[in-house]
């Protein structure tokens, strides 16, 4: 009997070192990630939604953004701006790294071990960031565009629990 309880025990803790969330730059090695942070984004009418990962490399780190956009010309484009909770800001130059597949766009952009650093000890505020693409009158919303790290749209004052992902502390884990 207490060969099957500690085979199932291997075989559940072997399950949760392989479900780590990774991240794979058009065909790269895939890079261990933080899990998929959806963070809301108001003035963005088509969902309101921009879903946000982080990975770490050997070089540093990578930012993946991914969001909803009503056509394929549509894009994440031009410098994005993080925004720490202790004041501080990443600027991340484009490096023209992007797909686009199954209604979403997604953009990459690439971290200093020394912004990594940051990362790992201060929690993500904010991400500032651009959609370009043609204007038409039934096309995409263009634009400047803040997402929030919030977990929710609406919470009352008498709900006391956080309302923010630990971005820091899964970035420190990687």
């Amino acid at each position: 009997m207490s060969f099957k309880l500690s085979l199932f025990l291997l075989l559940l803790i072997t399950n949760f070192a392989n479900a780590q969330e990774t991240i794979s730059v058009k065909g790269s090695k895939p890079y261990p990630a933080t899990k998929n942070y959806t963070f809301i984004c108001e003035k963005y009418a088509f969902s309101g939604e921009l879903n946000v990962q982080a990975a770490k490399t050997e070089k540093g780190g990578i930012l993946k953004l991914t969001i909803a956009t009503a056509n394929d010309q549509a894009r994440i484009s031009g410098g994005v701006y993080v925004d720490l909770v202790n004041g501080d800001v990443i600027p991340c130059v484009d490096k023209n790294v992007k797909e686009s597949a199954d209604g979403k766009t997604t953009a990459y952009y690439y971290f200093t071990p020394a912004e990594m650093l940051k990362l790992k000890k201060t929690d993500i505020q904010a991400i500032r960031f651009i959609i370009t693409g043609p204007s038409n009158a039934f096309g995409n919303q263009t634009g400047y565009f803040t997402a929030l790290n919030r977990n929710s749209y609406f919470s009352t004052a008498y709900d006391n629990s956080k309302k923010t992902f630990d971005t820091a502390k899964e970035i420190s884990v990687l």
